[in-house]
């Protein structure tokens, strides 16, 4: 086999892809995003709400694949470190490998430093992990995560949006993410007040998911045969705590009764 050889114009030096740029091997750009050529799993809603003590942020449980349900009880709600948790919406596999990546990395600062983490300084890693998932993001792998946790500096819950390219942004009252978004904001949009209980802040938090899920197909309401919940979290001076299922199945009995009064006279029981 004889070696090529270049004239010093041409020579691509340490450059091994123009190297093989000059011999045509590179591989073509693919022509469309990834999820439009493969079934990749996307999670949908998730909300977070400010209320006197903390924040409550809460998730549905269905994740889809295209025009499919690909799973009904994906979690979106996780705990980041005792006083702070994020909510994923986008892809599912990148979001939950960036979850558990960050909640590394905050495990591993307190370790090191024997302190935690400020809230703010939380916001902006989980925002540069963000900016980190770009290129795949501009390939259909979008991760757009809420951040909440309870500021012990301030004493005061304080919530965080994102987009794509790792902008970070606080909210004063709310923040939603997801295909439902739009729905379940309206929702708390028009319900919030100022210094809510914990429990008006829940209530509103799940009737949020309920009508999103109401509007858009991909974001899952109460499966009751199943047992399958949204999963809800409040974070306070106490800590991230996640309610547990018995309680949020009454609170959507709650709702229900609810909505029933608001209409009783509905054709064909239609809510």
């Amino acid at each position: 086999m004889t070696l090529p050889t270049y004239h010093p114009s041409d020579d691509p030096g340490p450059n091994f892809a123009g190297l093989a740029r000059q011999y045509g091997l590179m591989p073509l750009a693919p022509e469309s995003p990834v999820d439009a050529r493969l079934a990749i799993t996307h999670g949908t809603t998730v909300v977070a709400v400010r209320y006197a003590d903390g924040v409550i942020m809460a998730g549905d449980r269905r994740a889809t694949a295209g025009n499919l349900i690909s799973h009904h009880g994906i979690k979106k709600v996780f705990e980041a470190d005792n006083h702070s948790g994020v909510a994923i919406a986008g892809a599912a596999g990148p979001a939950i490998e960036m979850v558990k990546l960050f909640q590394l990395q905050l495990e591993h600062y307190e370790k090191v430093e024997g302190d935690s983490l400020s809230l703010e300084g939380k916001a902006n890693q989980l925002g540069q992990m963000v900016r980190g998932n770009l290129p795949a993001a501009m390939q259909g792998l979008a991760v757009v995560p809420l951040f909440a946790g309870f500021d012990r500096r301030r004493e005061v819950g304080r919530l965080f949006q994102y987009d794509i390219t790792g902008g970070r942004y606080e909210e004063t009252d709310y923040a939603t993410s997801g295909s439902g978004s739009l729905h379940a904001g309206t929702v708390i949009k028009l319900g919030f007040a100022d210094a809510m209980t914990r429990d008006d802040a829940i209530d509103l938090a799940v009737e949020s998911l309920w009508q999103a899920a109401d509007e858009d197909s991909a974001t899952g309401g109460p499966d009751p045969i199943r047992r399958i919940f949204p999963t809800v979290a409040s974070i306070t001076t106490d800590g991230f705590v996640e309610l547990a299922e018995t309680e949020i199945s009454e609170r959507f009995d709650g709702l229900i009764e609810r909505m029933l009064e608001r209409r009783p006279d509905r054709p064909g029981g239609e809510i």
